[in-house]
């Protein structure tokens, strides 16, 4: 089903949990994001809306979807095997709605760690890249690359979209994690953004402009795989 809006959906995760996406099917498009959210926001936050109208715009479809806890409006994130489950059962669905597409996976901080670790434990049927907004690769003030070790089992492509003043992932300590993932890791980085890609008003940039560059980036890229 090809569309301009949105489609409300609900994905069976498991044999008892199901879970609210929408889909964004534009005309023509080359390919779909299975879109998933970070920690703090589901999947209506207005940075995945924004990010999911301009894909479409680019000729990218998305499937955004909750995690289980968001659906259950609880503030603390499913354990990793739910959060993959989730991922597994959205990509499931995206091959069914988007049949013939190319699809890559990903998302939002906590959205896309959840995806790549789905990945790198068994590869996400169908998907043939990653693609992260503010990969967490620590937590706030406490430096580390611990969070990327399993990275090294992830066999598909993977785009890094990221702020220079991402508090959760410090360029020192991401740069050289990536550099050992070559070729399969790509790295855009964004000048002065931080983790919500927020820049301040003394960058001459505003968030907009922000969302077109790292879309850009992701579309550009996509074109590469």
């Amino acid at each position: 089903m090809k569309q301009t809006s949105s489609q409300k959906l609900a994905i069976e995760v498991g044999k008892s949990t199901s879970v609210s996406a929408l889909l964004l099917h534009p005309p023509h498009a080359r390919a779909c994001f299975v879109l998933a959210h970070g920690a703090g926001a589901g999947m209506t936050h207005s940075f995945m809306e924004t990010a999911a109208v301009g894909l479409g715009e680019r000729g990218v479809a998305t499937l955004r979807y909750q995690f289980p806890y968001m659906e259950k409006a609880s503030k603390r994130p499913d354990p990793p095997t739910a959060a993959h489950a989730a991922v597994r059962a959205a990509v499931k669905e995206a091959a069914r709605r988007c049949g013939g597409l190319p699809l890559i996976a990903g998302g939002k901080s906590f959205g896309g760690r959840m995806t790549s670790q789905a990945q790198a434990k068994e590869p996400l049927a169908g998907v043939c890249g990653l693609a992260f907004f503010g990969f967490p690769l620590h937590p706030a003030g406490k430096p580390s690359t611990d969070r990327a070790d399993h990275l090294t089992d992830v066999h598909v492509p993977m785009l890094f979209l990221q702020g220079s003043s991402d508090k959760l992932a410090e360029p020192d300590l991401l740069k050289p994690v990536l550099e050992k993932l070559k070729p399969r890791a790509t790295l855009h980085l964004v000048e002065a953004a931080d983790h919500s890609f927020h820049v301040p008003v003394r960058s001459g940039r505003n968030d907009r402009e922000v969302m077109n560059e790292i879309l850009d980036a992701l579309a550009a890229w996509l074109g590469t795989i």
